[in-house]
């Protein structure tokens, strides 16, 4: 979002950061071909200022994640929770909701899949890009330059890949191996999968958070009162926090996207404009596609003239890349537009602002799998499938703020065995694949209104002339 009186609009500067980075890290990739001393020289560079750059930046966003997912599961599903109190319209909207985060989950899986945007990547330049990673996160451990040179050699040598030094150090997993979740998913201690949320500990938790939630939405209002006004206390810190961490995100992009061209050259540019060229085509398949036929088949209405009447809201959504910033426009859009009943436009868009992020669930399947695809961590059908099901907790989960799915990502990534300093790659050109998103997010909360007031038999179609 761009603040006035403040210069550059933030993600501007972000694409600078992204151009400059690129730009010299192409540069940096040439002349280290042709240069073994420059290659040398880049080494260092890249070691002691783009990883410590890149990483402090990163480290802003994944400190938040605990904080963020609990309060935002709990009142996303205690919200839920609640829609089911209130009767019939929130049964249907609850209905809704579930409907269109499993479609779009659907559609992301379906696409990454059949396009396999992570795979369009030689052998050779993703073993170069798995060993950049994998020798800073040793060199994190501990070893020295001549101690992860002699694991990697060691690693060669072994028929089994081995490394005799890297086993001999290994540190004792100890307490985070204690009293593992049962069947993987129900924590015994949620204290402890807290502090392992990004390391294995991400989808204990969130079941966790997501039972607690369900428990504060059965609890008598008055006697949690106190406790939710502190979990919306902890999430709105923690969306300020994601601000603090977004405004460092130009020099954090430059220096990730820098040391990623530098050891790739252009190939990073094709393998992440296919990856952003599937998140559009997916959105876009379910905007005009599902939402289209369940705004003619349910909401009983011409679904072009329904999107031109609220194509203030979509521009707002898609100009400020924030659910909760457009709520307003939405809200005065659904009653004046489109005629919907007050009770119902209000009551859905207030909860879906938070709880129904479709477009951000659908976003959130494609980029987890992708990093997967790129670096060559085998999926099968379980582990898809429950990635499927984080994806629409995680749109839950989700902060309504440019940047808020991120830290959610990266937690989730790390937990699969990608490193979790590789969604810098695509942060860069996030800006317009989070406005796209958005649009959807905000779309699909006014179709759900469409929809319920339907079924409710009070679906209003303002008269052609009140558009004049």
């Amino acid at each position: 979002m761009s603040e006035k009186g403040q210069g550059m609009a933030l993600h501007n500067k972000i694409l600078v950061g992204l151009g400059l980075g690129a730009v010299l890290g192409v540069i940096a990739n040439v002349m280290a071909g042709s240069s073994p001393e420059f290659k040398d020289t880049l080494g260092k560079v890249n070691e002691h200022v783009m990883t410590l750059v890149g990483d402090s930046f990163l480290a802003m966003i994944f400190m938040i994640v605990v904080p963020l997912l609990f309060s935002a599961l709990v009142l996303g599903i205690s919200e839920l929770g609640d829609v089911a109190k209130v009767g019939r319209i929130g049964v249907r909207s609850l209905v809704m909701t579930v409907l269109f985060s499993g479609i779009a989950v659907i559609i992301a899986l379906t696409l990454v899949n059949v396009v396999q945007p992570g795979k369009a990547i030689a052998e050779s330049k993703r073993t170069e890009l798995q060993q950049q990673y994998e020798r800073d996160g040793l060199k994190k451990e501990g070893f020295t330059d001549e101690e992860v040179n002699q694991i990697f050699a060691e690693r060669e040598a072994s028929p089994e890949g081995k490394s005799e030094l890297e086993e001999k150090n290994a540190a004792p997993k100890g307490g985070t191996q204690a009293d593992p979740p049962v069947a993987g998913i129900v924590p015994k201690n949620p204290l402890l999968e807290a502090t392992r949320a990004l390391s294995g500990g991400i989808l204990p938790f969130m079941f966790f958070a997501l039972i607690f939630g369900l428990g504060l939405a059965k609890s008598d209002p008055e006697v949690v009162a106190p406790f939710r006004q502190f979990c919306e206390a902890i999430f709105e810190i923690s969306q300020k926090v994601i601000e603090f961490a977004m405004a460092l995100a130009p020099i954090g992009v430059f220096a990730l996207i820098f040391k990623t061209t530098s050891t790739l050259g252009f190939t990073i540019f094709a393998i992440l404009g296919v990856y952003a060229l599937t998140v559009l085509v997916g959105l876009a398949l379910h905007m005009f596609v599902v939402y289209a036929i369940l705004i003619r088949l349910i909401a009983k209405r011409n679904p072009w003239d329904f999107f031109r009447r609220i194509k203030n809201v979509m521009l707002t959504a898609f100009a400020t890349s924030s659910s909760n910033a457009t709520l307003p426009v939405a809200l005065k859009s659904a009653e004046e537009d489109l005629g919907l009943p007050k009770n119902i436009s209000s009551f859905v868009l207030t909860v879906g602002a938070t709880a129904n992020q479709n477009g951000t669930a659908l976003f959130e399947g494609i980029t987890i799998i992708f990093f997967c695809q790129l670096f060559g961590v085998p999926l099968d059908f379980q582990k898809q499938v429950m990635i499927m099901g984080l994806s629409i907790l995680a749109g839950i989960g989700t902060a309504g703020v440019p940047g808020g799915a991120w830290p959610v990502i990266g937690s989730i990534v790390k937990g699969l065995g990608v490193p979790a300093g590789a969604i810098g790659m695509a942060l860069g050109i996030d800006r317009i694949l989070d406005m796209s998103r958005t649009v959807l997010n905000v779309t699909g909360d006014i179709a759900i209104a469409a929809c319920v007031a339907e079924w409710e038999g009070q679906g209003t179609v303002i008269p052609e002339e009140a558009m004049e």
